[in-house]
C-alpha cells in the first residue's frame, strides 16, 4: 500500500484531469505542463499512468490527450446518484421555511429551464413550474440567472433566432438584443427576476449555482404571487438575498467557485 508520498502524485494526476475537463477539445502535453507548472517528464509520466487506467486517451496522430472512457463512466455514475438534487433538497426546504414560498432547483437543457427539485410551503400554490417541466429559459428567472453568466456565443447558440423566443403571457424579451440587455442588468444586480412572464399573477427571483470552473451549473429560484404592472415589492431584494445565500451554500457544497 502506498504511503503519504503518493499523495502529491495523486493531486497532480487529478490536476491533469481538471485541465482536460476544462478544455473544449484534446490538448498537448506541453499545454498541460505549462498550465500546471510541471516538468515535461513528470507530465508525460502522469499521462502515461492515466492512459493505462483509462481516464485519459492518447491521440497519437494529433499528439494530444483527451478524457478517457473511465472518466466518462465516473461522470455517469456521479449523475446516477443525483448528487445535485440530494445536496439541494435540505437547502431548499430550509429556504421555503424561511420565506414561505415555493422554491425550485433548475438547470439549463438547451434553450430551456428544466426543473429538478421543488419544495412547497405548508400552504402551497399551484404553479406550472413542477419537477420535470421545461420552460423557455429566457422567460424564467432561473434560466436567465444561468444565461447571464454564460459567454455571449453560448447564449446565441441556444437562442439563435427570434423564432426561439417563445412567449407565454405576451411579455418578455422578443429577440437576442433585448435578452442581452436584460441579462446584463441582472448580472450586474446579482439576481434575475421574472414578473408574469411564465404565469400571470406570479413572479420569481433566482440566483445561479456554480461549478468548480465558475460555470453556472444550476439555479435556485423562489416563486410568489405578484400582480404585474404594480410597483416592485420592497422585500424583493431581501428575498433575492436569501436565495443568493442558498445558491452560494450549494455552490460551496459541490466545491464550486462563484
Amino acid at each position: 500500500m502506498g504511503g503519504s508520498s503518493d499523495v502529491p502524485a495523486l493531486r497532480r494526476g487529478l490536476a491533469v484531469l481538471g485541465v482536460l475537463a476544462g478544455r473544449a477539445g484534446p490538448v498537448s502535453a506541453g499545454v498541460i505542463a505549462r498550465e500546471l507548472g510541471l516538468p515535461r517528464s513528470t507530465t508525460y509520466h502522469l499521462l502515461s499512468e492515466l492512459v493505462a487506467a483509462g481516464f485519459v486517451t492518447h491521440l497519437p496522430e494529433e499528439r494530444r490527450y483527451g478524457l478517457g472512457v473511465a472518466a466518462f463512466e465516473l461522470g455517469s455514475a456521479y449523475l446516477r446518484h443525483d448528487p445535485l438534487e440530494r445536496l439541494a433538497g435540505p437547502l431548499l426546504r430550509r429556504l421555503v421555511d424561511d420565506v414561505g414560498h415555493n422554491a425550485h432547483l433548475g438547470v439549463l437543457h438547451g434553450g430551456e429551464s428544466l426543473y429538478l427539485v421543488k419544495e412547497r410551503p405548508s400552504q402551497p400554490q399551484t404553479l406550472v413550474t413542477d419537477v420535470g417541466v421545461r420552460l423557455p429559459a429566457q422567460l424564467t428567472a432561473s434560466g436567465r440567472a444561468m444565461l447571464a453568466h454564460l459567454p455571449a456565443a453560448h447564449v446565441r447558440a441556444v437562442l439563435p433566432s427570434s423564432e426561439k423566443f417563445l412567449r407565454r403571457t405576451d411579455r418578455g424579451p422578443r429577440n437576442l438584443p433585448e435578452l442581452r440587455r436584460l441579462l446584463g442588468e441582472e448580472r450586474r444586480r446579482g439576481w434575475a427576476v421574472e414578473d408574469g412572464l411564465v404565469t400571470a399573477g406570479f413572479a420569481s427571483v433566482a440566483c445561479a449555482v456554480f461549478d468548480h470552473g465558475s460555470r453556472p451549473i444550476a439555479a435556485i429560484s423562489v416563486t410568489f404571487r405578484h400582480v404585474c404592472d404594480q410597483p416592485c415589492d420592497r422585500t424583493w431584494p431581501d428575498l433575492a438575498d436569501q436565495v443568493r445565500r442558498t445558491a452560494a451554500e450549494l455552490t460551496a457544497r459541490i466545491d464550486g467557485r462563484p
